[in-house]
């Protein structure tokens, strides 16, 4: 409980949720995430995880993280992506207290199937699809409603041992045939998988009956306890069609909170579509920049502290709520300028000859502007011959057409005398940064001859910006979270030469 208490105290910098409906009518809270494991967390996941997780905290309850991977056919679920998930929520911060995989669970479900047909308010349907939808939409019953529980179970029998086949049977649950939306009427609970054709990435063929979703949800989260179900509107459907079950049962239906829908501005937040970029080759893994699952955002150095608050902005309203790049990124700025370290970064380098230089240069820099307590790091351009070479961005060439004296960051001012992309020559000017502000010299960022390394910066659109950085970077560990001055923030990726950057935003 102790962590409990440590995150209810960390909520004092994020917007509040608003209370839970209802919540005094239960002694605990419980809330549930339930991601298919088809494919990894991406933005469109968020509020589901973030909100599930942090009103069982705020409640002091319990946070359920659950599996549902019931459909080996049309979902099929991958064995590297439960690992993943799994991954994913843990960064999020949203530590689950129990975990469930619903594959584990399908005797559950058929037991609960049993009693249903048993007690006649589920009964198995052996139409043809397209006779099924003909009959229901014009209001009528099923031919195969009126059957008895024992031939029901009978026929339920036959679906286990292979007696019947796929597309053969479905069981149904009942509910009014004339309900005013046909997607409820009378729906499916369980159909036959071909187990050969379509085998289970965990239990392989061991089962060829399958719950769809509103049967083995609507079950777990009566067996569970969940006391709040916070997810999107587009569910509304599916909670109608789970009340007919629940009032079956004889079982109270747990608070239903549904959001609205995520509008999203500047990136495509279809699963469908990540999946097939994936399997084409089109992109290189689930963490690509160019995709926008978590693992992505975590590889390019965004932080989970802003993705919660920008869920906590949204919270659990029924309205619609538009998010872009914009949204998220000024977010997360916010949040990873308050201790990213500085570090020089030089794209598309050009050498520097500076002549007259006397004696060597120690440039104290700090890590962050407005902590000094974190420190400095040091860049010592040493002479040869008079001349020190330095590096700086072939893009501050253009600055030379108007400026001929230049300030060289925390170092000393210079006056151009040639620019080429192959060298730069410039002539010591003076020290003095009072001089720099009298003669108004750009500033330009730099790194030196003897203390640069070789660096490649991964851009959001996955293109790679090759430069120098500071051998100072080298200190840091592959995870951190920098700021490339006058370039942008990202993530350090790898040490290796080169030493790679994901890149985050500006």
């Amino acid at each position: 409980m102790s962590s409990q208490k440590g995150f209810i105290a960390g909520l004092a910098d994020v917007k509040s949720l608003a209370p839970l409906p209802n919540a005094n009518r239960y002694s605990q809270i419980i809330t549930r995430f339930a991601p298919n494991p088809d494919f990894v967390l991406h933005i469109g996941s968020l509020r589901a995880v973030f909100l599930s997780h942090d009103y069982a905290r705020m409640y002091q309850g319990k946070f359920i993280l659950r599996f549902e991977d019931t459909d080996p056919r049309l979902k099929k679920s991958v064995l590297e992506y439960y690992g993943q998930i799994e991954k994913d929520v843990k960064w999020l911060g949203c530590q689950w207290d129990e975990e469930y995989t619903m594959s584990d669970r399908v005797p559950i479900y058929y037991e609960y199937a049993e009693k249903a047909l048993g007690q006649g308010f589920a009964f198995v349907c052996t139409c043809e699809p397209d006779q099924f939808k003909a009959i229901i939409e014009s209001g009528r019953a099923c031919p195969h409603r009126s059957r008895s529980p024992t031939e029901n179970l009978e026929l339920w029998r036959k679906m286990l041992s292979g007696g019947l086949k796929e597309g053969e049977a479905v069981v149904r649950v009942k509910t009014e045939t004339t309900h005013p939306n046909p997607a409820v009427r009378d729906w499916p609970a369980f159909r036959i998988i071909d187990p050969e054709k379509y085998p289970h990435p965990r239990v392989g063929s061991k089962y060829r009956v399958w719950p769809l979703y509103n049967f083995s949800a609507a079950v777990d989260d009566h067996l569970m306890g969940i006391t709040h179900i916070i997810r999107g509107k587009e569910h509304l459907t599916n909670a109608v069609r789970q009340t007919y079950l629940y009032k079956h049962m004889g079982w109270s239906y747990p608070e239903a909170i549904e959001y609205g829908r995520l509008k999203m501005i500047g990136f495509k937040l279809s699963k469908s579509e990540m999946v097939k970029e994936l399997e084409e080759g089109l992109v290189d893994g689930f963490d690509d920049p160019r995709i926008p699952t978590v693992a992505s955002l975590r590889r390019r150095g965004y932080s989970p502290e802003a993705l919660r608050k920008i869920v906590h902005e949204m919270g659990a309203r029924p309205v619609d709520a538009t998010l872009s790049w914009d949204n998220i990124n000024a977010t997360n700025r916010k949040e990873i300028d308050k201790l990213a370290h500085r570090y020089n970064f030089i794209p598309n380098p050009v050498p520097m000859d500076v002549d007259h230089v006397s004696q060597a240069f120690v440039a104290h820099l700090p890590l962050h502007p407005e902590l000094p307590s974190l420190g400095n790091r040091t860049l010592k351009v040493v002479p040869r011959e008079g001349i020190a070479r330095i590096w700086i961005s072939g893009t501050d060439l253009q600055v030379f057409e108007k400026a001929k004296v230049v300030r060289l960051m925390e170092l000393f001012n210079v006056e151009i005398h040639s620019t080429s992309p192959d060298l730069v020559k410039a002539t010591f000017h003076s020290q003095e940064y009072a001089k720099a502000r009298e003669l108004k010299a750009r500033l330009i960022q730099w790194v030196p001859d003897e203390q640069h390394i070789s660096c490649e910066v991964v851009m959001s659109d996955a293109t790679k910006t090759k430069g120098f950085g500071e051998t100072n970077l080298l200190g840091e560990q592959v995870g951190s979270i920098i700021q490339m001055v006058r370039f942008g923030f990202g993530r350090i990726d790898s040490k290796e030469e080169p030493l790679t950057v994901y890149f985050a935003h500006k």
